[in-house]
């Protein structure tokens, strides 16, 4: 990415991210909430796996062509009428119908087999990251970057489904889509819809927001900084979907088991987040220039700030899977409402001032509001603030001392 971000300049950079930003803001029309769902009910009743995954994929299929359609025209109604632009917004959007396979992934989450979407994903971005040097090489356009990125979701795609076929007995013509158990999953998934349209705005807002208020340029520094800050999100994501299963047994066997292994995430959560973000505001100078170059160092400072958004990201992702063992879903709605109005406030406040940065420092105080502070004032909640509060102490010293 670095690369490629040195070849296209700040300009053009950002106004990829800026499309990527855009489209991601309707992308939990495409999930639907479904994947902690659907993960949990064939935990609990794995005679349904073939009707849930059926059920699942249709109802991801729906969903993906309504964020299509959102997203190209609700890119047309804010005045993004440029045929470079919308093409780019077309391209991102594309891959939310490609997605729709990512059903699969579900099955493997609760078998605790995430190592084949590993493996899916990986190749994809091997292969995808082979034909950007031959772009950047060949002098291609930004377009043909935009096409890359709808190209690797349809190889990580194909090659779970292609792992799934190989490995196990089922196929996708034993799957069925059962009308009542669409309506049992979106029922409990409706909260977590506009959960996740809330996050990917206060996620992706900023983005959009810096296009409108400053410009292409800084879409891209800012882009180049959150890249690098977010680069790891996925092995949080990885971990608490790894101990999902494994926390639906142990809410089975007693309470007391069941906190105990909750603490013991949180903490360790935690301190990854720390340990990722001391390490980016040591070396942040150092890693944009050494990936980006000196067009984008003025990206340097909104690193430095938004790394340590990491471990409220940490917290909220660990929490998710109590939030669905407890069937507490409308609370996620709740206090991601509550981060979003606080980032896009914020966002309004801080950009003029502080320019990128203050993105970032919205960004992060919006992350500690939603993934720790909202706890505080739910009585349902307040368990779980506490355990978060517990796990700024190690997990080994509780063990050990406390």
């Amino acid at each position: 990415m670095g690369w490629v971000a040195r070849y296209l300049g700040p300009e053009q950079f950002g106004l990829w991210n800026y499309a990527i930003a855009f489209t991601s803001l309707f992308g939990a029309f495409a999930t639907l909430g479904l994947d902690g769902i659907v993960v949990r009910e064939i935990v609990r009743n794995p005679e349904k796996t073939e009707e849930l995954l059926g059920t699942a994929f249709v109802l991801r299929l729906i969903g993906a062509c309504i964020a299509f359609i959102l997203s190209v025209g609700g890119a047309f109604l804010l005045g993004n009428t440029d045929i470079l632009t919308l093409s780019l917004i077309a391209l991102s959007a594309g891959g939310f119908i490609f997605q729709a396979f990512l059903s699969i992934d579900y099955y493997f989450q609760a078998h605790i087999m995430s190592k084949y979407t590993v493996w899916a994903q990986n190749i994809a971005f091997v292969l995808m990251s082979i034909a950007k040097v031959v772009l950047v090489l060949n002098q291609a356009s930004l377009i043909a970057f935009g096409i890359t990125g709808l190209l690797e979701i349809i190889i990580a795609s194909t090659f779970l489904v292609l792992f799934f076929l190989k490995s196990f007995s089922m196929n996708f013509i034993k799957l069925k889509f059962k009308f009542h158990t669409a309506k049992s999953l979106i029922k409990d998934s409706w909260p977590l819809i506009l959960s996740g349209i809330a996050t990917m705005i206060y996620m992706r807002i900023d983005q959009v927001m810096i296009k409108e208020m400053l410009g292409n340029k800084e879409v891209g520094l800012y882009s180049a900084a959150v890249r690098i800050s977010e680069v790891w999100y996925f092995i949080p994501m990885a971990i608490a979907n790894s101990i999902f299963p494994k926390l639906v047994e142990y809410k089975k066997i007693s309470d007391e088991l069941y906190y105990k292994k909750l603490l013991m995430l949180f903490s360790y959560m935690l301190w990854l987040g720390i340990c990722i973000g001391v390490f980016f505001t040591i070396f942040a100078y150092t890693i944009i220039s050494f990936l980006f170059g000196n067009k984008y160092i003025g990206a340097s400072n909104t690193l430095m700030i938004h790394a340590w958004s990491g471990i409220f990201v940490c917290l909220g992702v660990a929490s998710s899977g109590w939030l669905l063992i407890e069937n507490l879903t409308k609370i996620s709605l709740y206090r991601t409402f509550l981060g979003t109005i606080s980032n896009v406030t914020l966002n309004f406040m801080l950009i003029p001032i502080f320019s990128i940065s203050g993105a970032a420092i919205a960004t992060l105080i919006s992350y500690v509001i939603a993934g720790y502070i909202a706890d505080l004032f739910n009585y349902k909640t307040k368990k779980i603030f506490l355990l978060k509060t517990k796990s700024f102490i190690p997990y080994f010293l509780w063990r050990k001392y406390l």
